[in-house]
């Protein structure tokens, strides 16, 4: 690889760290959110800084190529992402549905009380 794609890399996970660290100080991301993308950037950073890891790793796998294995653990982080958000997504629809039943429980009461009083006031008219 050349100079210039170590630089591009190195620059594109510094900015990736800067951008998470920036999303979780403005509170527009929870940090069990980050752990995923500060990890990824964080190798990214490590292997745009020393290169020779790259190597390292992938021979210690027993992968052909170096970028075989930086798409693998890539795809393997996103797969990851994706299966927190789907656990995430499935206790958000749980508690959904929790919260329209209450609410529709509620709206029936408050229909309830506003029947009766409605039948109060006709039986007060109509003995007055």
């Amino acid at each position: 690889m050349t100079p210039t794609s170590y630089i591009l890399g190195i620059a594109a996970a510094i900015i990736t760290l800067i951008v998470v660290i920036e999303l979780l100080r403005r509170r527009r991301m929870r940090e069990r959110h980050a752990v995923w993308w500060l990890l990824a950037s964080g190798l990214a950073l490590i292997v745009g800084i020393f290169p020779d890891l790259l190597v390292w790793a992938t021979s210690i796998a027993g992968v052909v190529l170096p970028t075989n294995l930086v798409f693998f653990v890539s795809i393997a982080i996103l797969v990851l992402v994706c299966i927190q958000h789907s656990a995430e997504l499935t206790d958000l629809e749980a508690e959904t549905r929790v919260l329209a039943e209450r609410t529709a429980l509620l709206e029936l009461r408050v229909l309830e009380l506003e029947r009766a009083a409605s039948e109060a006031a006709d039986e007060e008219r109509a003995e007055g």
